[in-house]
């Protein structure tokens, strides 16, 4: 990691810390042009009728949309990466894992995805392709890698 990187990462650091964000005591919607949708998670049944594994759900969740994040709805970072590919034009496909009864399984599933024992998001999918969480969404998006990924998987004409 260069000294510049670092400097590009605390000057994002601190343009983020000043987007608002919802209060987490209120529960309200942000009027951002991102959609929300659950009714495809609920209904991929497996061959005996039964519902798949969190990670196949997943998968099959990240490959429906060119942008896929997992999110919470009173995240403060969930908030900024959507907020970030909202002001680059990008449509995102936005799953609220806590407006969701099973989102606690996808959640710990997201977690083995990413090796982590941490919250793990917000997470991101471009392309059906795991990005990772904030941190790796905002170096991919420093570094200029962000929307070469966006225009392959034909979420951005730019």
């Amino acid at each position: 990691v260069t000294l510049a990187l670092l400097h590009d990462l605390q000057i994002t650091t601190l343009f983020i810390s000043h987007i608002p964000f919802p209060n987490n005591c209120e529960r309200r919607k942000t009027q951002m042009p991102y959609q929300t949708n659950w009714n495809s998670y609920n209904s991929f049944p497996t061959r005996r009728g039964t519902m798949t594994d969190p990670l196949e759900r997943i998968e099959r969740m990240a490959s429906a949309n060119a942008v896929v994040i997992f999110s919470r709805s009173t995240c403060c970072m969930c908030h900024a990466v959507k907020r970030l590919f909202c002001g680059m034009g990008v449509n995102p496909m936005v799953y609220e894992l806590d407006e969701d009864p099973r989102g606690k399984e996808l959640e710990r599933a997201l977690m083995r995805l990413q090796y982590c024992a941490a919250s793990p998001v917000p997470v991101v999918f471009i392309g059906g392709k795991l990005v990772g969480a904030m941190d790796r969404v905002l170096a991919s998006h420093i570094n200029g890698t962000l929307v070469p990924l966006l225009k392959e998987a034909g979420a951005l004409w730019l």
